[in-house]
């Protein structure tokens, strides 16, 4: 069978099968959709990997990309792509270098280095479908060994509503659901498939989204076994056979959402976290901004932007890099000015790249990294040694220029309600908080 015409032949029947388990799919809290494609912190790290893709580029074109993965400013950008729930678990497996295999043959193949960059860069700065894929079609004429579809999951973070996700539950749950035949390693393979989700996704609209994240959760899920793909064949038995299955994965599911429950709670705390710096700020007489994608997320029964800036000072709305400051988790400013006093990004168990990305924009939002403002990585206190290791990358040399500091929870939860009564400007904060850059 071709590899994606299958995803056109659909009944009515069957149509209406695969309705009922999106709509099914989509009610799982625990399932990808909920868990994943409508999390909060999947949009605010767009643009970080987006900059870090750049910085990829750039470091190669310079000649200072190195020959190996491990410490390179790929290695991060990638790890933070990992990071991304389980959907993306394991996005690191290929760009690891196997030295025995010589893959993928772009650490110590210069030229196949600086094609990769190519295409990362023709693929941030071009805009249409037809674009991206001639630049794929170019890659792939060059037949650099190891280096295949996987890059897809960058791509997909540059352009969502053209690249869908890639991976193997990916590949599997589209086989499972289209009757296909897609093979892993291929972008012939990947761009016949990626004509088949666009096809679904189209004929689903209503239930996904134009973001192909959704389309790709769902296939994951389904790969991954967590939901079967209704049956390829139309009669009564296999219909009711495969009913079960979804029943039984709905049993399963209960088990899960304990799981998605837990995670859950995790997001509570950041949001907890978050409140507490927007009351000291209010306590100590400062303006407060919320995070733009936060502002309605309920702490305590209230929205957490109440009482709180609704639009950043023209200043910072127009600077450079303005819709990442935006999503800085929270930001003081002087009373009625458009001066940032203090910056904070709550880090309570992902990646800190993103975060140090957006105190970056801040930062340069005055034309260089000159920033009289406290900025504060905010995290759990057993993450102190992760943090600091993480900082030490390559990919973060720029932010040596800059006084970024570590405020445990601990040490927030503690003296949080006496800087409120007693304290005045950020010395309180700053001393219960320990230089990142020193």
């Amino acid at each position: 069978m071709d590899h994606a015409n299958s995803a056109t032949i659909e009944s009515p029947s069957r149509i209406q099968l695969v309705r009922s388990l999106i709509e099914r799919w989509r009610d799982d809290p625990s399932g990808t959709y909920r868990s994943w494609f409508l999390w909060e912190e999947r949009i605010k790290n767009f643009r970080s990997i987006r900059r870090g893709i750049g910085q990829v580029v750039a470091e190669i074109d310079a000649g200072k990309f190195g020959a190996a993965y491990r410490g390179s400013s790929l290695e991060t950008v990638v790890h933070s792509v990992a990071e991304q729930r389980q959907i993306f678990k394991g996005a690191d497996h290929a760009f690891l270098w196997k030295p025995k295999l010589r893959i993928p043959d772009i650490y110590e193949n210069p030229e196949n280095q600086r094609a990769f960059a190519q295409l990362l860069h023709n693929c941030s700065c071009c805009n249409t479908a037809g674009e991206i894929i001639g630049h794929i079609h170019a890659i792939d004429r060059r037949k650099i060994k190891g280096l295949g579809p996987a890059v897809a999951n960058l791509l997909y973070f540059l352009h969502p509503t053209h690249v869908p996700p890639f991976n193997t539950a990916i590949v599997r749950g589209y086989n499972e659901l289209t009757g296909s035949n897609v093979k892993l390693g291929s972008w012939e393979n990947f761009l016949a498939m990626r004509t088949g989700i666009l096809e679904l996704n189209e004929r689903y609209r209503e239930l996904l989204s134009n973001d192909l994240g959704a389309i790709g959760g769902l296939l994951f899920d389904i790969g991954s076994g967590r939901y079967p793909a209704p049956p390829l064949e139309e009669n009564d038995t296999a219909v009711s056979e495969w009913s079960v299955r979804l029943e039984t994965a709905r049993t399963e599911a209960q088990e899960l959402n304990k799981t998605a429950a837990a995670q859950n709670e995790s997001d509570r705390t950041h949001t907890e976290i978050q409140a507490w710096l927007r009351d000291l700020g209010n306590a100590l007489g400062y303006d407060v901004w919320i995070a733009a994608n936060d502002r309605g997320r309920l702490y305590k029964g209230a929205a957490l932007g109440r009482g709180c800036l609704e639009t950043l000072p023209s200043s910072l709305n127009t600077a450079a890099g303005s819709e990442s400051i935006r999503l800085i988790d929270v930001l003081w400013l002087e009373r009625d000015q458009d001066k940032v006093t203090a910056a904070f990004e709550v880090e309570h168990s992902t990646s800190i790249y993103s975060g140090v990305v957006r105190m970056l924009d801040l930062a340069l939002s005055t034309g260089d990294l000159h920033t009289t403002a406290g900025l504060f990585l905010v995290a759990p206190d057993a993450r102190e040694a992760d943090v600091r290791a993480q900082l030490r990358r390559p990919a973060f040399s720029r932010i040596s220029d800059l006084d970024i500091s570590y405020l445990p929870y601990s040490e927030l939860e503690k003296n949080r309600e006496p800087i409120a009564r007693f304290g005045s400007g950020l010395k309180a904060i700053r001393a219960i908080a320990s230089s990142l850059t020193r």
